[in-house]
């Protein structure tokens, strides 16, 4: 088996100046709002280290009209389910079963091509799934700080991210990662690599990812790469980046 070491008083409360009064409804909804990610993110890592296929956290049709019904469930119950299935096949019975993913992604050089491809294709579209909403809101305060510091706006992010998505050639993915200073960097990667990776250019933590294969687009935008791109911004949860974020940088 598969395993892996992821009212007060009313009287106080109608005393209360009304300002009050909303600014502690607005607290009590921001800190219901962080556990709620907070759990999700748990929940995608035990999901993660477990080795098990994952509930999409959306309806096929949720990201209408940017990402449309047919493209999304066959992206996600046939392609990413075909991965996750060759990857567990490629550990199984092997010491790659007792480790976390991430311990095998840093050492993926030393493993067969199956493990690299499939489990990174695992990998990749939990990350990708998971940090994709409609009206998925803005970067919290201390990431766009960092992003302002690193790309000098929001914008000068999406076009180094958009950039990263439409040049790179033939399948892959674009990535916003921490690196081991904390420090935000854009990155791509070819077919089901990733920055965890230590076959990668550029190794960090990713906090968000956009797959640029075909089949995550083609039924929608045929060969206009960038149409897709430029749309994936409408989809973005900042919520979960945010919170990634800030899980790495304290």
């Amino acid at each position: 088996m598969i395993r892996i070491i992821v009212m007060t008083a009313l009287a106080t409360l109608f005393a209360l100046p009304i300002s009050a009064c909303a600014n502690n409804s607005s607290e009590k909804e921001t800190e219901s709002k962080t556990e709620s990610i907070n759990l999700k993110t748990e929940q995608t890592m035990t999901t993660l280290n477990k080795f098990e296929f994952p509930k999409l956290p959306y309806a096929y049709d949720a990201l209408e009209p940017y990402i449309d019904k047919m493209t999304m469930e066959i992206h996600y119950s046939k392609h990413h389910n075909a991965y996750f299935n060759n990857f567990v096949a490629a550990i199984k019975g092997t010491e790659l079963e007792n480790k976390t993913i991430e311990d095998i992604f840093a050492n993926i050089s030393k493993h067969p091509a199956a493990v690299r491809n499939n489990g990174g294709g695992f990998y990749n579209h939990v990350i990708y799934w998971q940090n994709m909403k409609l009206d998925g809101g803005k970067p919290s305060e201390k990431l766009a700080k960092a992003i302002d510091k690193t790309f000098g706006s929001l914008d000068g992010l999406k076009k180094q991210f958009s950039d990263a998505g439409k040049t790179r050639f033939g399948s892959g993915w674009a990535w916003l990662s921490v690196d081991s200073k904390g420090n935000l960097f854009v990155s791509s990667t070819p077919n089901q690599d990733n920055p965890l990776m230590d076959v990668t250019e550029k190794r960090g933590k990713p906090i968000l990812t956009m797959d640029v294969w075909e089949h995550a687009y083609y039924l929608k935008y045929q060969n206009k790469r960038p149409d897709y791109v430029d749309a994936f911004w409408n989809v973005i949860n900042w919520d979960v980046v945010s919170e990634r974020y800030d899980s790495l940088v304290k």
